[in-house]
């Protein structure tokens, strides 16, 4: 017997079969819900240098992913600050987008602060970094100021193109590449110790390039105990290739007799200078009448001839005494086959009392002089910047008085621009070892962390 089945029995039997259809095909079931793992996050420097009122502060690349997300659905953001007072979490800047941000902090105050850097992901998931940042004070010509790091001690510097220099440090025999126009850390390094055959420093306190050679040269004095100590006695070659970023060293030539070619020379002239009394043992080579090289270049035109600038002794050795430049005629046997040194007529510079502290020159054989106090404790004693036609017997004339009442020593002159074109500028930098930059008593050169560790490098207009 049949059973007559209504119309609204017979939609729902077909529905239901439908369901179960649908079902036994695994479609139409409930959406899972998606599943988030914890973010993560990685900064390319846990410890980072910056300056109270700076232009072109470092950059800390931040990276963020979280799986099941897409980087650029993550924020990224400061969350706390343990000292507002040097920065907050609200002059913490990141741009960018994606997997790849880029974070900037904007100094408030002198001092230290721990910031926490945090990546907010999707489903409420976060994680969290530290970011240790360490603030100097406000200097004169902030907008025109950059900061190596990665060493305080910038004692020489050469140009290598495309907006790069290679800059070295009297408290190690690391030659770093820096960019010029931006704060932070070298791009690349090169320490050639091993090869030299030295373990301790050299004191790097000079520098010359002539086509694809830089010269390099100790301070060639005792240490500051009036200990001798031979690595200091060094005079080294490299070679580039390439330029700017991509520049390329590799050591040349070296010589470890120029010390002993100086005072045997002055010894055969009657100790004119003094050099055999200024290298004796005891003899701590910042003094007046002391020994100590800070400048290398080479004379007008030549490729030959290096001019040896000396930071003491002072001559005579006495207030308001000339700056000292020995003249070595043969340099390139002397590094090229290692032929004893032939030194030329001497040269006295009236800079007002200073000696020579660094000596750079243009292909128009157009010179700037860094002048300076021979006394070691001169952070806020006179600098000054003088041109020079580099020849013997004309007189230096004073561009600029340095300012001396921001922390560090100046050092180095990267490059001299054509100084007769008005409102030409030339780049120093100095050398901040002793300076306590973040007001804790520490100097900069014993710094636990090289990121906190920086020298400063100012643009100066030199001609009118």
């Amino acid at each position: 017997m049949l059973h007559p089945v209504s119309p609204s029995s017979r939609r729902r039997s077909v529905a239901a079969g439908s369901v179960l259809a649908l079902a036994a095909l695994g479609l139409n079931s409930p959406a899972h819900a998606v599943s988030y793992g914890t973010p993560t996050i990685t900064l390319s420097a846990a410890y980072l240098s910056g300056a109270v009122g700076a232009t072109g502060d470092p950059v800390v690349t931040v990276n963020v992913a979280q799986s099941g997300a897409d980087a650029s659905a993550l924020g990224v953001a400061a969350s706390t600050s343990s000292r507002s007072a040097v920065a907050g979490t609200g002059d913490v800047t990141v741009s960018g987008t994606g997997g790849t941000r880029q974070l900037t902090v904007a100094a408030r105050g002198r001092g230290y602060t721990d910031l926490t850097i945090k990546v907010s992901g999707l489903g409420g998931l976060s994680a969290t970094k530290t970011l240790h940042f360490a603030a100097s004070a406000a200097v004169q010509g902030a907008a025109d100021t950059r900061y190596f790091t990665g060493s305080a001690d910038a004692s020489a510097a050469v140009d290598v193109g495309g907006g790069y220099a290679v800059v070295a440090d009297d408290e190690s025999n690391t030659l770093r590449l820096y960019s010029r126009s931006a704060s932070g850390a070298p791009v690349k390094t090169w320490d050639f110790s091993s090869q030299l055959g030295v373990s301790k420093e050299i004191d790097i306190e000079g520098a010359a390039r002539v086509g694809n050679t830089v010269y390099w040269t100790g301070s060639l004095g005792n240490n500051k105990d009036g200990e001798y100590k031979s690595a200091r006695d060094t005079v080294f070659t490299t070679t580039v290739t390439g330029s700017g970023a991509g520049t390329q060293l590799a050591l040349g030539r070296s010589y470890k007799k120029l010390r002993d070619d100086l005072v045997a020379w002055d010894t055969g002239n009657g100790n004119r200078y003094g050099f055999a009394a200024g290298t004796a043992a005891g003899q701590a080579p910042k003094q007046i009448d002391g020994f100590n090289v800070e400048g290398f270049e080479f004379a007008p035109g030549s490729t030959t001839t290096a001019y040896i600038g000396f930071r003491a002794p002072l001559v005579p050795p006495q207030a308001g005494g000339k700056a000292l430049i020995v003249p070595v005629t043969n340099i390139d046997k002397v590094l090229g086959s290692g032929t004893r040194a032939v030194f030329g007529t001497p040269i006295e510079l009236d800079l007002g009392g200073l000696s020579i502290r660094d000596i750079r020159k243009n292909t128009a054989d157009q010179y700037l002089i860094v002048a300076g106090s021979w006394a070691a404790d001169d952070n806020s004693d006179p600098y000054a910047l003088y041109a020079w036609d580099g020849v013997a017997g004309h007189a230096p004339v004073k561009r600029a008085d340095l300012p001396t009442s921001d922390p560090g020593g100046w050092e180095a002159v990267v490059d001299v621009p054509d100084l007769s074109q008005p409102g030409a500028r030339a780049q120093l930098i100095t050398d901040d070892g002793s300076a306590d930059l973040y007001g804790d008593g520490t100097e900069a050169k014993d710094l636990t962390h090289p990121e906190w560790k920086k020298s400063r490098a100012t643009w100066f207009t030199v001609t009118g």
